[in-house]
């Protein structure tokens, strides 16, 4: 298509964007690193209490509850493992998202489906965080990779490999109260496939959810009334038209590079100010002359102006860091899950580190902070925490690369510079004739396959989900065969 952006070979991957690309502060009062790490088994997403002093780790095979009221010494109060288990479908697996509203917690899965396991939500008590108390389950017929918890109401990611609608929840029953499909707003979507329209995350404040449905952008969805919601704008929605004539090949190309991919979205305090963060990578491809050369790359985190959610005005890129090898087999850097605080943005590159931004001025962000250990550390999330004395924390966990262990870090929230920053490594070459520069006319070589990488695909040939089982779009399908058949 003649929309996308190419990378050159010399890593350099840098999605600058046309608008106002972030820029860097010259002075920091440094030396900036982590105030302290708790080692937790599978640690995904993270959220914080409402007092600040507890963290609650979605962990894949349970969740974990931490105290960090003491920063430089956070301490597990609690980890649940093998949840549901004396059930026939149990345990429940693949939980990579937990939510908070007030004391009760949600656990939710799995983030991807799993042929006979069961999946739902399950609804914690959390008051006394070193005894959490289990208060319902509820068993859905789709997979859930994410949620928001929000004044009594659950919203969870229903990928069911038709409408992928998101479904609303009343906490305390159990009962659907409504549901928002991008095919119920225009069914022009019906025809695009699902791999691309996933609905990813969701974002909800003031009665609008913010809804990340990778390459059919983000909408603005009025959901005050669950049993009507309505929808007020979207941001970069794509052309249904163009998408749903895409080959299998091309939806590969199309879900794995930018632009599109909308994978996590937040506003900050005012709810004014959307950050859309966009998971890409690289794809090798070939030019016309024969030479191998890379397409696409890691993308950033975009800051939109949606005071007139009619109007979303787009205010500038923040950019990912450079990858040397920016290809789903190497060096992650996109851009993961963050947090809006009070003027500044805590955001997460999965390898590529941990940043704080000045975003009070969005059209000119400025990077406050940056840490990375690459070998160590692969940030899934990083949230805004407490202050303490004249400054604050943030966390941010990671899950590990390779025989390093998944864990939850706490981090000054001041500015400042790390000592001695490891480099990211040098740019790859893409086979022995690698060009210096990308073809604009190249084309993908070769498919993904999903047994590559465990920082893959998913199941439903969607990215952005993990991958956790090694099934097809036709294994879902009977997936979702079985569940409403046991369901009825």
């Amino acid at each position: 298509m003649d929309r996308r952006q190419f990378l050159r070979t010399t890593g350099a991957t840098i999605f600058a964007g046309s608008i106002g690309a972030s820029q860097t502060a010259t002075a920091h009062p440094g030396p900036f690193e982590p105030l302290g790490r708790v080692a937790i088994d599978g640690a995904k997403e993270a959220v914080i209490s409402s007092d600040g002093n507890t963290v609650a780790v979605a962990a894949t095979t349970g969740y974990a509850t931490v105290d960090i009221s003491t920063p430089d010494r956070p301490r597990v109060l609690a980890d649940r493992r093998d949840l549901l288990a004396d059930r026939e479908d149990g345990p429940l697996r693949g939980i990579y998202d937990v939510k908070l509203d007030g004391d009760t917690l949600l656990v939710v899965g799995p983030a991807n489906p799993r042929p006979g396991a069961v999946a739902g939500v399950l609804v914690v008590d959390i008051s006394d965080p070193a005894a959490p108390e289990r208060q319902a389950f509820y068993e859905t017929e789709f997979p859930i990779h994410n949620c928001v918890a929000d004044d009594g109401r659950a919203y969870l990611t229903a990928n069911d490999g038709d409408e992928n609608p998101l479904v609303i929840l009343d906490i305390e029953t159990g009962d659907e109260l409504g549901h928002w499909s991008v095919v119920s707003a225009d069914e022009r979507w019906a025809d695009v496939p699902t791999a691309v329209r996933s609905v990813h995350d969701v974002w909800v404040q003031d009665g609008v959810a913010h809804i990340a449905l990778w390459d059919a952008g983000t909408w603005l969805v009025d959901v005050s009334d669950p049993k009507t919601p309505s929808v007020l704008g979207s941001v970069s929605p794509g052309d249904p038209a163009e998408l749903s004539e895409l080959s299998v090949r091309q939806r590969h190309f199309e879900s794995r590079t930018p632009p599109g991919n909308h994978h996590y979205v937040a506003t900050d305090d005012s709810g004014d100010l959307l950050g859309v963060g966009i998971e890409s990578w690289a794809i090798e491809t070939e030019n016309d002359d024969g030479t191998a050369a890379l397409a696409g790359g890691p993308s950033g985190v975009e800051l939109w102006d949606i005071s007139d959610p009619t109007n979303p005005t787009q205010r500038s890129t923040i950019d990912p860091p450079a990858s040397p090898d920016p290809t789903v087999e190497g060096v992650w850097t996109t851009a993961h899950n963050f947090d809006f605080h009070d003027g500044t943005l805590y955001t997460s590159w999965y390898r590529g580190g941990v940043k704080r931004h000045d975003v009070s001025n969005p059209s000119d962000p400025v990077e406050l902070a940056w840490w990375r250990d690459p070998d160590r550390a692969s940030f899934w999330t990083a949230q805004y925490a407490y202050p303490f004395a004249d400054e604050g924390v943030f966390v941010a966990s990671s899950w590990g690369v390779g025989d390093n262990a998944a864990a939850l870090y706490t981090f000054p929230d001041h500015d400042g510079e790390q000592r001695n920053p490891p480099t990211l490594g040098s740019a790859p070459e893409t086979g022995s004739n690698a060009s210096t520069t990308a073809d604009t006319n190249a084309v993908p070589t070769a498919e993904v396959t999903a047994s590559s990488t465990p920082e893959r695909t998913s199941a439903t040939d969607a990215p952005g989900f993990g991958l956790e089982v090694g099934i097809t779009v036709l294994g879902v399908a009977t997936w979702w065969s079985r569940k409403r058949r046991r369901s009825e």
